[in-house]
């Protein structure tokens, strides 16, 4: 079976048999039915490193990344993760690259979509993480590069698949913890929101609120926080506990919670609020194994990202149809069964570049 054999029986030319296989243009839903229908049918799998051969150049996927450095070294997980997958993929002839931008600097973002629309790229990973940004990038590539989102979605678009958590049902988790590690007692407790740019951030701050609105918890709002800064979430922390003296935790919804654990080591010994996060960060895996944080909700960055590398693989070099959405588990981390912390836990991600892939950009 062949590109030309299914353009045959579907009564098309090999040019839609290819937008379909690749994801890219406008095919009515009827044709595409038809032709996937075929490809179902008659098993056909594509070849890729003969495709490969048949080019002018490799396949080429992007990834269009934060700085490793940044959210306390959770986007250097997700580089792992895309190492990994580069790996597997660079056998096949396929060429991942990097570029890595600034996320708290809007010029940084636009910086390295100009290096990637000077770039000639089959497929693009991205985590929404920018909405405004993204949206303006996605709008000038719709119907002519197939992309993936991982960690986040933007509505209103049309990726080939988003891999992630339902963020609401993520908040609704720190509500139920929140509500069992205060084992009944009475008073309020306090979400802190980082980056409230972020749509699935909000969605976790909305499902903590459902949660706490459905059992007559007591909750307020911290909004736009620097969680990015110690002297700054010690001055944050100071100011909950005086603003707040019935303060039973906080629930942190990004990867930050180690700053506030750090910050409130001291006043915990006379004052033990409860903290709740999100991510197995290196400082959150050590604080919470050693009894400063006391539960965070994992989302395994590694695993998306190459979920997402892999995916792209998937459906534009072998023209597999792939899932609209891939949820990842809520995993749940508590002091006792927090795996063993090694003081090298995450440096695959904040390592040397790998061979198997480049970056493009700093």
């Amino acid at each position: 079976m062949t590109v030309k054999e299914i353009a045959r029986l579907a009564g098309v030319s090999i040019g839609t048999v290819d937008r379909v296989l690749h994801g890219r243009g406008r095919v009515s839903a009827e044709t595409k039915e038809k032709i996937e229908q075929i490809i179902k049918s008659t098993g056909f799998t594509p070849n890729p490193i003969a495709r490969g051969l048949k080019r002018s150049r490799p396949y080429t996927f992007v990834a269009l990344l934060p700085n490793r450095s940044q959210d306390s070294g959770y986007w250097g997980q997700g580089y792992g993760g895309l190492q990994s997958a580069a790996d597997e993929l660079s056998a096949l002839g396929i060429k991942t690259l990097c570029i890595e931008y600034d996320r708290y600097d809007p010029k940084s973002f636009r910086e390295a979509r100009a290096k990637f629309s000077a770039m000639q790229c089959d497929g693009l990973l991205l985590p929404p993480i920018m909405p405004e940004e993204s949206r303006d990038l996605i709008e000038s590539i719709e119907g002519k590069i197939p992309y993936i989102y991982f960690d986040a979605d933007l509505p209103g678009t049309s990726p080939l698949c988003v891999i992630g958590q339902d963020a609401f049902r993520g908040g609704m988790l720190a509500g139920r913890l929140a509500q069992l590690l205060s084992a009944g007692k009475q008073g309020s407790f306090g979400v802190l929101v980082a980056h409230q740019e972020d749509y699935h951030i909000l969605r976790r701050r909305d499902g903590f609120y459902n949660y706490a609105q459905e059992h007559d918890i007591k909750v307020f709002q911290q909004q736009g926080v620097d969680l990015e800064h110690p002297d700054a979430a010690r001055e944050l922390i100071k100011s909950l506990l005086n603003s707040h003296n019935d303060l039973l935790g906080v629930f942190v919804t990004s990867a930050s919670a180690h700053r506030i654990a750090e910050a409130a080591r001291e006043l915990r010994e006379t004052n033990k609020f409860i903290i709740i996060g999100y991510d197995l960060v290196p400082e959150n895996h050590r604080l919470l194994q050693e009894g400063h944080i006391d539960a965070i909700i994992s989302q395994r960055p590694e695993y998306q990202a190459r979920r997402g590398l892999l995916n792209l693989y998937r459906a534009i070099v072998l023209g597999k149809t792939i899932q609209k959405r891939e949820e990842i588990p809520l995993d749940l981390y508590l002091p006792e069964n927090t795996p063993p912390f090694h003081a090298d836990h995450g440096k695959r991600g904040s390592a040397a570049h790998h061979d198997a892939l480049t970056s493009a950009a700093q």
